[in-house]
């Protein structure tokens, strides 16, 4: 039975389908998820992020990271954390980087937020010169300093859609419509946690929102807090955004997100005023353009070191990749970035204001 199969029959049974059960299904299904059945990332993948595309993103977060510990007083152990790994790649070139700062490395404990075991196994291969720990939870994260590092994390949590009514909200579901996935409306019902959005939107808009994201966001915040370190958040989205922004992605090229359950990755830009409000027991810094907080932290001369070493096919690619990093039109502007630091504390390298 395919994973279509099994959401029709729970259509079948209990009725239309909230869109973040639909995109936990499709991603986490035990047997059928897109996470937990294939590693999705590089150009054997369905998508490319930012560490895949150059060593030098992961390398200056982890220079970064590495800075802010130092100015915390390089605490004797820590956790170097990261939510949703990917092929672990990002973890290695910070690890790569930061190991130039003496005593980093022997003082992290290296621990992984990931769900899939698949995924787990590529992390398990990609770090084996390191002795990672992996989590199933936030919670889960030691009571000690924690810097950690969310890369196109956020992004990939269920979200749910609400399309306003006057002053109530109409839920987007997923159902049924002559035999095939359909999206649909709930009726109009009052949403207290939207009350907000009124302010900034008319009737028939469509506004999403993550339930998940705060929470998460919440507990890193407080474990920084309280024992000290640092968070880096990057990620693709707005303050307050309208609009549907579901989207899937299968083979590099978007697609119908009821086509084939299971079979694409699924996203949703990020709500960044969702995320900073639940910094508060910490200071944050202002949302910064991928692109500016790369080139505040050297990349282009990174760039320029490292093609000294390169030429035809290679060196042109290294180009590209520095620009697909940076440049406006790119993931430059697309792709923002925020860190999180105790009150007090000195703000990461980057992100200063």
């Amino acid at each position: 039975m395919s994973l279509r199969d099994i959401i029709i029959a729970q259509i079948s049974t209990q009725g239309p389908m909230r869109m973040d059960d639909y995109m936990s299904m499709c991603l986490l299904h035990p047997t059928q998820g897109y996470y937990t059945t294939r590693p999705p990332f590089g150009t054997q993948g369905d998508f490319i992020t930012a560490p895949e595309i150059s060593q030098m993103f992961g390398e200056l977060i982890g220079l970064s990271l590495a800075q802010a510990w130092l100015d915390q007083g390089a605490p004797a152990s820590f956790t170097l954390a990261e939510l949703g790994p990917g092929r672990g790649t990002l973890m290695a070139d910070a690890l790569r980087a930061a190991s130039r700062v003496k005593g980093f490395i022997d003082a992290a404990q290296i621990t992984l937020l990931e769900a899939s075991p698949a995924l787990r196994q590529v992390q398990a291969e990609t770090l084996n010169t390191y002795t990672p720990h992996w989590i199933d939870s936030i919670d889960a994260l030691p009571e000690q300093p924690t810097y950690l590092i969310a890369n196109e994390f956020f992004d990939a949590l269920p979200i749910r859609q609400f399309v306003r009514d006057d002053t109530r909200w109409r839920e987007r579901q997923v159902g049924m419509q002559d035999g095939t996935l359909a999206f649909g409306l709930g009726p109009a019902q009052p949403q207290p946690a939207l009350a907000h959005r009124i302010e900034d939107t008319k009737d028939g808009d469509l506004i999403e929102d993550c339930a998940a994201a705060a929470p998460i966001l919440s507990t890193v915040s407080t474990r920084i807090a309280t024992h000290g370190g640092a968070a880096l958040v990057f990620d693709y989205g707005d303050w307050r955004s309208v609009g549907d922004t579901l989207q899937a992605v299968h083979d590099h090229a978007p697609t119908d997100p009821l086509i084939e359950p299971g079979h694409a990755d699924l996203t949703a830009h990020v709500d960044f005023e969702a995320l900073l409000n639940a910094t508060v027991p910490c200071t944050p810094s202002r949302v910064t353009p991928q692109g500016i907080f790369l080139e505040r932290l050297g990349i282009t001369q990174r760039a320029q070191t490292l093609a000294k070493t390169l030429s035809g096919a290679a060196l042109e690619s290294h180009i590209a990749a520095h620009r697909r990093l940076t440049h406006p039109q790119e993931m430059g502007n697309l792709f923002k970035t925020f860190g999180i630091v105790p009150k007090g504390a000195a703000m990461l390298p980057g992100l200063e204001t």
